[in-house]
């Protein structure tokens, strides 16, 4: 990172922008124009995001943590188009750590949501200074000029370019925000297209910074080893032995800390609890985890998990065959439908798996914590990834007392996070480590610790029963959710958010739940809730079309009506007209009900989630001893306008490919409290030979844009299962698949 990214901090002023749902500074001098005093010789800053260097290159900030999804390239594009910049002429940095750049954090699919309009106002605002400067430096009418391609033209074909106005444009005034016109998206150059993410060639060269690459001056580096059983705490370990083993500095029990969590969010609070453990310095990551494994640990189990999967299952079977449960959505006349002798009705026990977040890089942090010494106050430096890092400053203040103005986060990219790294766990590790030991620390986790520490997809079960009367209509729909919850809250992806699709747009429905308290540590998972309920309610929709005798694509848009908001207005319930053209397109697309060879069958599923409408069509082939193949996946999407063609392409085909590994032999289960998959060979992940075709068409609707993070991966696993029944007569209720028998060729 740049000196000139790191000095922002001294230029912002009192004066903000509020855009997106957050507040953001502007740098701007006591009369309301920008300040150059303060900026480094060369570069001018037209506000925290745009700076322009003497050589023509323009700088833009990302201020949000990219893991993958590619919102450090695609905001900035935004920024670039309004400022009337060309793209080759953008170098894109990440922003520090900053309250400068608002509300810091990626997850939800809602980056480019809620981010958009303050983008397009930062790269607007800076053109408009730019064309005030030209209008003085050209002795012309500013009306008469506009920004294109880094420049700023005349109508008689005179120009000036950034550079060259950069000087002049930052001590024009500020913009009222009210005031700025934006670009016609008929004249867009760079939303739309496909841009290559800004660190690719970084990423595919070994290049890019993670923060597992991290190195500062006189750093050691720790593993952390917690009870097997999730809450047990050490008494003692073989301290003699490890620390007289080759290459270890200390090793030490870390108390366990509830003042971790101490946040005002109940979310945070739970889910950053430092669990005690042992720590182990070492001079290298090899000799800590060398160490690591000749480590002899006594355990205090008294408040330990015994959460067992089997007696899950057991406790769910009795459950739904009780019935009952709390109401979520009532209709006194669901049993009187489903008890009529002149409807057909079905019933079908559905379960899912805990699924962990494996990410490519595992938890990983480097602290550096500075004790308080006379009137200085204690300091923390933390290098790390993740999507909250507002959220570790007041972990550190929580655990350690040291200021949220005194923490400085680096925040490096993320090697994966899919709401794993939304937790601060690792980092709380981190920073007590590094404080007992004296020394910066980079802490690293080994595979079998991200899996066994992980924060799971919380596993489920729902018990579905519906009816169809005699003209294949859909009479009635009983839906049990049967899940868990902590002793204290919910749990992320457990239940029903309540704008799920069919539950909104049917008043023929029940719905009920029953939750259990668990002490396994569950928490956001790629589209939380919808990746579970998307793979029950889309199957069971085609088992009321099965047993209607009707065609999936007709019985579907049936239950969709005609073309409506739901919810006038609302973007986060689903509109029928939307949810009806990506449906369609994808079933013409996929040439639906075409003739197809034995054993080779398409199936059908939409979902809604995430301000997001995706339809899916899956052509899987199966063979006599159960080897299964997915030929191809045809998605539509409607998610309005698209800012990068190339990363949207990218967020639907990963979400395919995540959500057909998961589904096909993924699957964390604990006994007696400990979680029983150390590595991949017990949690495998799909390998590159089996990918499908992937087929993508995107309806680029006149609705506000909003994100792809998470909304393509729920409608797989249904697709893939529906294609399955309809190629074998076998009906899939449960994941993964490998537990069935079927093998993903």
């Amino acid at each position: 990172m740049s000196k000139m990214m790191m000095n922002r901090r001294e230029l912002l002023k009192v004066t903000a922008m509020v855009g997106g749902g957050a507040m953001f500074n502007l740098a701007i001098a006591q009369d309301g124009t920008a300040d150059p005093d303060t900026i480094e010789d060369g570069v001018k800053s037209l506000n925290v995001f745009v700076q322009i260097e003497a050589n023509g290159k323009i700088r833009i900030a990302a201020s949000l943590p990219e893991m993958g999804q590619g919102v450090k390239t695609a905001l900035p594009m935004i920024i670039a188009e309004e400022l009337g910049a060309r793209w080759e002429d953008v170098i894109v940095e990440q922003a520090p750590v900053d309250d400068a750049f608002g509300v810091q954090a990626a997850g939800g699919s809602w980056s480019i949501a809620r981010n958009q309009d303050t983008m397009r106002r930062m790269g607007a605002s800076a053109r408009e200074m730019l064309i005030s400067a030209a209008a003085l430096h050209m002795e012309v009418e500013r009306e008469d000029l506009r920004a294109v391609d880094s420049r700023v033209v005349h109508t008689s074909g005179r120009s000036r370019s950034f550079a060259e106005l950069a000087s002049l444009a930052v001590n024009q005034p500020v913009p009222d925000p009210e005031t700025l016109q934006y670009k016609d998206p008929n004249n867009y150059t760079i939303l739309g297209k496909k841009i290559p993410g800004v660190d690719n060639l970084a990423i595919v060269t070994g290049n890019a910074d993670f923060g597992i690459d991290v190195t500062i001056p006189n750093m050691r580096y720790a593993t952390y080893t917690k009870c097997p059983e999730i809450g047990g705490t050490a008494v003692s370990f073989n301290e003699a032995e490890i620390k007289n083993l080759p290459g270890v500095v200390d090793a030490f029990i870390v108390e366990p800390n509830n003042a971790a969590g101490n946040s005002n969010i109940p979310f945070f609070k739970e889910m950053a609890v430092l669990r005690g453990g042992v720590a182990i310095v070492a001079e290298d990551t090899w000799s800590a985890i060398a160490a690591k494994r000749r480590l002899r640990v006594k355990w205090d189990q008294a408040q330990a998990s015994k959460d067992d999967w089997q007696d899950m299952i057991e406790w769910a079977n009795g459950v739904a065959q009780a019935g009952g449960g709390e109401l979520v959505k009532d209709n006194a006349d669901i049993d009187a439908v489903l008890n009529d002798p002149n409807n057909k009705t079905v019933e079908g026990f559905y379960q899912f798996p805990y699924l962990a977040h494996v990410c490519m890089e595992p938890m990983n942090c480097v602290a550096d914590y500075q004790p308080a010494s006379g009137d200085v106050p204690a300091k923390l430096n933390l290098w790390m990834g993740s999507q909250f890092p507002g959220q570790a400053k007041e972990v550190a203040y929580n655990l350690l007392g040291v200021a949220p103005d005194d923490v400085e986060i680096k925040l490096m990219r993320l090697g994966g996070g899919f709401g794993r790294r939304g937790v601060h766990d690792f980092a709380a590790e981190a920073m007590m480590i590094a404080k007992q030991a004296g020394v910066p620390v980079k802490l690293t986790w080994t595979r079998p610790d991200d899996i066994h520490s992980d924060f799971y997809r919380v596993g489920g079960f729902q018990n579905m029963k519906g009816a169809v009367n005699g003209n294949g209509q859909l009479a009635a729909w009983d839906q049990h959710y049967i899940g868990f919850k902590t002793p204290t809250r919910d749990i992320s992806g457990a239940g029903f958010f309540g704008n799920e699709f069919p539950l909104v747009a049917m008043d023929n429905a029940r719905v009920s739940k029953s939750m259990k308290a668990i002490k396994t540590p569950c928490g956001a998972w790629r589209a939380p809730g919808s990746n579970s309920n998307a793979f029950v309610e889309q199957s069971f929709i085609h088992e009321l079309a099965v047993l209607a005798g009707r065609d999936h694509l007709e019985f579907l848009l049936e239950l969709l009506g005609d073309d409506r908001w739901i919810v006038e207005g609302n973007a986060d319930i689903v509109n029928t007209g939307r949810a009806r053209g990506v449906i369609n397109l994808a079933a013409a697309e996929a040439n639906w009900g075409k003739k197809l060879p034995a054993g080779t069958a398409q199936g059908l599923a939409f979902y809604f989630c995430h301000a997001a409408h995706v339809a899916e069509i899956a052509e899987v082939s199966v063979d006599s001893k159960r080897n299964f193949q997915v030929n191809k996946v045809t998605v539509a999407v409607d998610v309005g306008p698209i800012v990068n063609r190339s990363g949207a392409l990218s967020q639907v085909e990963g979400s395919i490919v995540d959500g057909l590994s998961a589904m096909a032999g993924q699957k964390i289960t604990m006994a007696n409290g400990r979680i029983e998959q150390d590595n991949f060979h017990q949690y495998p992940v799909m390998r590159i030979s089996a990918t499908p075709e992937i087929d993508v068409h995107f309806i680029e609707s006149d609705f506000p844009s909003t994100g792809l993070g998470e909304p393509a991966l729920p409608p797989l696993a249904p697709a893939v299962t529906n294609a399955i029944f309809a190629a074998t007569g076998e009906r899939i209720r449960s994941m993964p698949l490998s537990d069935l028998g079927y093998n993903l060729t």
